[in-house]
């Protein structure tokens, strides 16, 4: 599986960002851990709300737990969520 983790590109002058070795083209190598289906419901095991927004997940949609051996291939801000991931499934 390759995952690609990427923000839109920037209006204005571009300079060279220090990127980790091996991360140039932003593809991270990942082991996909578990699949689950949405939740159905919003409460948590104690009955309570367990989200700060009332959101409900996409009936479609799927949980993936993903693995990243190698933390330092990701963005140092990857918490910020100003990112957009995505995924490339390949068979071995």
């Amino acid at each position: 599986m390759e995952i690609i983790i990427g923000s839109s590109p920037q209006i204005g002058q571009s300079f060279p960002t220090n990127q980790p070795a091996g991360s140039s083209s932003g593809m991270v190598e990942a082991k996909l851990l578990h699949v689950r289906k949405p939740r159905k419901g919003v409460a948590g095991p104690s009955g309570m709300e367990r989200r700060e927004k009332k959101t409900q997940d996409p009936l479609k949609g799927r949980v993936l737990t993903l693995l990243i051996p190698d933390a330092d291939t990701l963005p140092k801000d990857i918490d910020s969520g100003s990112y957009r991931v995505m995924l490339r499934f390949q068979k071995k």
